[in-house]
């Protein structure tokens, strides 16, 4: 799966520093991008050296949900009132925050391995549609990639070729953020367009990208800009629409189980659209388990449950003890913690758990929301959110029409309980306009403007002279 390549990842961030490092030293290895990509089996392994990065700990093996929940509402730190994730968490963080930094920098060493394979497959002599669903898969990383920047710090350097020397540009400056969405547009229609359906991805290479993982992300990305000062009219209908390609499809569907949405054993099922592989050692585990395991579960117990959040669930609500438990055996504990993620067979830091970047009952409610900032009186905007309740044991919502502010909060509340711990909160509460509002609710905690993106890395402006520095920071 790991190539041996000098240029993998090639002038990533920091790829400022790495860039001007490689081009002072000498080459310890005779591949290049230049003369590795022979055959279908080397582009193969191109691209399993950028999915591959996904699962560092300083990425989705663990950075992902730093940086996503703990600047959110329901999860809190245990313990530290300094440091990175408190920080994170009380939204007093700042330029040298490490895991701020941990996640630019892993996202752009992704983009410069899928900068790689989409320059160098489209030579390779080999089948044409084999090629493009290479090209697709690689398309649709950078795509995520840039979309996880560009909703984090906003204007982002748009890079979409290898860096191949020192007369390319290594001090880019920020490109405004209503370009980088339309690259990531057009990255993930084309992968739409090119990847294998679901049931045409054979049972080997599960974790790979579909079309409907494509279409998916699309969903996403169009209600994310529609809520945008870069919104187009058009935004929440292609939002809907996309929604109802993966619907209409036939290919996925909700777990009967909620429960069995995160157990190993039933991993890459009908409800998982894309995911980061993880495994037992010798590859590589997740750490999410032991993470949020109390110490008495031979966790490291960093994070609880917030108490208003653990008040939330209704008594019928099968997620509240799924998703949260305050037992350790046979002790209560004083406060609970998040069970979603498990293993029974978890060795250490390391379990089988996949890092779910986008599920079914995500789609489903994308839909509702679509349809609610398309027409607030449209009942049918009940569809999605009443199936996923249901599957919960809740009744279903009542389809009377609602303002749209209104079906907002239910929103809110509903990706919560469902999506808890798996990377939505911070932009969700950002992109329904929530994230003040909740904030000085329930911890009377005032978030001016700035927080509402995450400062350049200081680090990257020290190497950089071109990128400037977000407002407030």
């Amino acid at each position: 799966m790991k190539k041996k390549l000098l240029l993998l990842g090639i002038c990533s961030l920091g790829f400022f520093s790495s860039c001007e490092s490689f081009l002072e030293e000498k080459p310890y290895d005779f591949l290049t991008a230049s003369n590795f990509y022979q055959n279908e089996g080397d582009a193969i392994a191109g691209l399993n050296g950028v999915f591959s990065l996904m699962q560092a700990q300083t990425y989705y093996g663990r950075t992902v949900w730093l940086v996503t929940e703990l600047p959110g509402d329901y999860m809190a730190v245990v313990g530290a009132t300094t440091g990175d994730r408190a920080e994170l968490s009380r939204f007093t963080y700042t330029a040298n925050n490490g895991e701020i930094g941990n996640w630019w920098v892993n996202n752009y060493r992704l983009i410069g391995r899928a900068n790689d394979v989409i320059d160098k497959v489209p030579a390779v002599s080999m089948d044409e549609a084999s090629k493009n669903n290479i090209l697709g898969n690689a398309r649709f990383l950078r795509a995520l990639a840039y979309f996880e920047l560009v909703r984090s710090y906003g204007d982002v350097p748009l890079i979409t070729s290898p860096i191949k020397g020192p007369n390319d540009d290594l001090r880019p400056a920020r490109t405004p953020k209503g370009a980088v969405y339309e690259q990531i547009i057009q990255d993930l229609q084309f992968a739409e367009a090119n990847c294998l359906k679901e049931n045409q991805i054979p049972a080997g290479n599960k974790g790979r990208v579909s079309s409907g993982a494509a279409a998916s992300m699309l969903a996403k990305v169009y209600l994310t800009r529609a809520s945008s000062s870069d919104a187009k009219g058009t935004d929440n209908q292609d939002a809907l629409a996309a929604c109802n390609r993966v619907i209409n499809s036939g290919l996925y569907s909700l777990m009967p189980s909620y429960g069995d949405v995160f157990l190993p054993d039933r991993e890459n099922n009908a409800e998982h659209i894309f995911s980061v592989q993880f495994d037992l050692p010798p590859n590589v585990g997740n750490i999410i388990v032991r993470q949020n395991l109390p110490a008495a579960l031979g966790g490291f117990a960093s994070f609880t449950a917030e108490d208003w959040f653990v008040r939330s669930y209704a008594a019928t609500d099968v997620r509240k003890d799924w998703n949260l438990s305050n037992k350790a055996n046979t002790t209560t504990l004083p406060q609970y913690f998040f069970n979603k993620f498990r293993d029974d067979k978890r060795i250490g830091n390391d379990s089988r758990a996949n890092w779910l970047v986008t599920r079914y009952a995500d789609v489903l409610l994308m839909q509702s929301e679509a349809l609610n900032n398309l027409n607030a009186a449209d009942v049918t905007k009940y569809q999605g959110i009443n199936r996923v309740r249901q599957r919960a044991g809740l009744t279903a919502l009542p389809t009377t029409a609602t303002t749209k502010d209104a079906f907002v909060d239910l929103l809110v509340q509903e990706r919560a309980w469902e999506l808890c711990d798996e990377g939505h909160r911070r932009y969700d509460l950002i992109r329904l306009n929530r994230l003040k509002q909740v904030e000085k609710t329930i911890f009377n905690r005032d978030i001016s403007d700035n927080y509402l993106l995450f400062p350049i890395p200081q680090t990257e402006i020290a190497l950089n002279p071109n990128l400037t520095q977000n407002p407030g920071f």
